[in-house]
Formats: C-alpha cells, sequence, structure tokens
C-alpha cells in the first residue's frame, strides 16, 4: 500500500508539470497561429483604423506576457475567458457542445470493452486456429481503413442507399440520445479502430501470462483453466490494455474532429475546428487547455490501475 501511494504521489507531482507545460505550450502555439481574428471580424474589406480599433477593444495590443498572466489567472477561477467573435464565454461553448461528445464516448467506450476484451480472450484460447486467425485477419483490416473512408462508406451504404439510418446529425440539435439512430454511423466508426487495438493487446497479454510460469504452476496444483484464465492471466493482460483504454477515451473526448465534422454532431471537435477557421483564440485555448487537463488526468488514472493490476509489469514512474 505504501508503495502504492508513494507511485500516486509521483505521478500526481508529474501530471501537475504536465498541466502548467499545457497551458504555457497553449498559449504559444495559439499566439503563433497565422490571422488575426480583428481582422475577420473587420469584414471582407477591413479599414485598417477599424482593425485596430477591434485589436484595442480586444486587447490584441497588450503585450503577450501580460495576456498569459491574465489568462492564466483566470484558468484559476475556472474563467476561460471570452470569444472575440461572438462575446459569450468560453464556458459556454465547453459546457453547450461536450454533452455530445461525452454520449458519443460514452456509448463508444460501453461496448469497446466487452467486445475488445472478449473478441482478444477468445483469440487468445484458441491461439493459432481457425477463430484466432479470422479474429486477427479482420481485426488488422479494419484497422486499415481510415475513419473517415470508413464513414463515407457507412453513410453511402446504410443512409443513402438503405435509407436505414440518418447521414448526419443535422436538425437534432444537442439532444442526441432522443434520436438514437443519428448515433449508430458515429458510434460504429468510432469504435472500429480502437477495438481492433483492443483485441490485438488483449490476445498478446493473455497468450504472454497464459504461458507464464505462475500460470502453469497453478495448473500443475489443479487449478480450473477457467480460473487460472479469468482470476490469474487477464489482470496481468489487462495492464497494457488499461493503459490502451486511457488514450482511446483521450481520443474520443479531445480527438473526435473528423467523425464529428463527417455526420455534422456538434459537440468539442466542432467547435475547435469553427474557432480555428474564425480565429478565435480565446475558444481555442480554452478548449486545448481541457484536452490537456483530460488527457494527464486519463493516463494518470490509466496507469494508477495498470500499476495495481500487475505491478510487475513494471509502468514507469
Amino acid at each position: 500500500m505504501s508503495g502504492l501511494r508513494s507511485f500516486v504521489a509521483r505521478r500526481l507531482l508529474l501530471g501537475v508539470a504536465q498541466v502548467v507545460a499545457v497551458v504555457l505550450l497553449v498559449f504559444a502555439l495559439t499566439e503563433a497561429l497565422p490571422g488575426d481574428a480583428a481582422v475577420v471580424l473587420a469584414g471582407d474589406q477591413p479599414d485598417p483604423a477599424r482593425i485596430e480599433a477591434i485589436r484595442t477593444a480586444m486587447e490584441l495590443d497588450r503585450p503577450a506576457w501580460e495576456r498569459l498572466v491574465d489568462w492564466a489567472a483566470g484558468l484559476l477561477r475556472g474563467d476561460f475567458g471570452t470569444s472575440l467573435t461572438s462575446g459569450r464565454p468560453v464556458a459556454q461553448y465547453l459546457t453547450g457542445a461536450f454533452g455530445p461528445t461525452l454520449l458519443l464516448a460514452a456509448l463508444t467506450v460501453a461496448l469497446l470493452v466487452p467486445t475488445g476484451v472478449g473478441l482478444g480472450v477468445l483469440a487468445a484460447r484458441y491461439e493459432g486456429r481457425l477463430v484466432d486467425r479470422l479474429t486477427s485477419s479482420v481485426t488488422l483490416a479494419v484497422y486499415a481503413v481510415p475513419e473517415f473512408a470508413l464513414g463515407v462508406l457507412l453513410v453511402t451504404v446504410f443512409a443513402l442507399r438503405l435509407g436505414w439510418l440518418p447521414p448526419t446529425a443535422v436538425g437534432h440539435g444537442t439532444d442526441l440520445l432522443a434520436h438514437p439512430g443519428v448515433l449508430v454511423l458515429p458510434v460504429l466508426v468510432l469504435l472500429a479502430r480502437p477495438v481492433c487495438s483492443l483485441v490485438r493487446l488483449v490476445r498478446a497479454g493473455m497468450i504472454d501470462a497464459l504461458a507464464s510460469p505462475y500460470v502453469a504452476h497453478a495448473l500443475r496444483y489443479g487449478v480450473s483453466g477457467a480460473r487460472v484464465r479469468y482470476l490469474h492471466a487477464l489482470p496481468h493482460a489487462l495492464a497494457p490494455a488499461v493503459q490502451q483504454l486511457a488514450r482511446t477515451i483521450d481520443w474520443l473526448l479531445c480527438g473526435v474532429v473528423v467523425v464529428e465534422t463527417l455526420f455534422v454532431v456538434p459537440g468539442l471537435g466542432t467547435v475547435l475546428l469553427g474557432a480555428v477557421g474564425e480565429r478565435d483564440v480565446p475558444v481555442v485555448q480554452g478548449l486545448a487547455v481541457v484536452f490537456g487537463v483530460v488527457t494527464v488526468v486519463l493516463n494518470l488514472g490509466a496507469d494508477v490501475i495498470a500499476h495495481r493490476l500487475a505491478p510487475r509489469a513494471g509502468v514507469a514512474a
């Protein structure tokens, strides 16, 4: 237990340092973005005097270090700033778009875990046989298809040709749960590649665990095969899978721009894409900080769980 506390303490300190680095990096990168929000707001034929007036009103003429200090102080108070283009608080963008993204992520993970772990254990149990070869071949083939190409294919077949499902979420607002048909195609696209990775990780981990000396020792003492597989081998096989699952959840919450754009889902990825196009720096900064903090927290949790499942796996501190 003391070893676990020490591990968690080191990870927490590292997480705090990573969050500070994320804040600094986000500010530096958004400062380097091409274009100017004042030019965008000034219209197609901007007048230099109007551009300068807009820059002054938005405090874009202040030194970068002053704006960094004010922005960081606001983050500590939960204030992400105000949109340059709409005048709305950035927090409203986050809360309004977080629901659809979270719903897609939750549904994907709810299907991903049982499917990935179940197929991985099945393939490992029948290693080298038809089930294993078929599972490995299908997962490899599906993983090779990019999300955008798979999304276009599914829309063409199930929405345009067969007419079974709506092609996009247009007209359904943010309450996507009230229209479950809208969620089917995005969830399938989001599920495709992560489930392939998880199946292969669980399969490899189970094969290694079942070949280990402690499993052979348990079998010699008469422990049943099912008990050995699920109580002894599976926890050790899940240690790397948990870390992969954390990266997948991070991607689902922070990196689904392609899928949300393809299916016109009003989530965080769509908001980020629009903010970048409008040079709306505060919105971009707020979203990027949230994405960075989510990544740090998820990886911290995954490392702790993996360390708890298999301390001998040597999760780097």
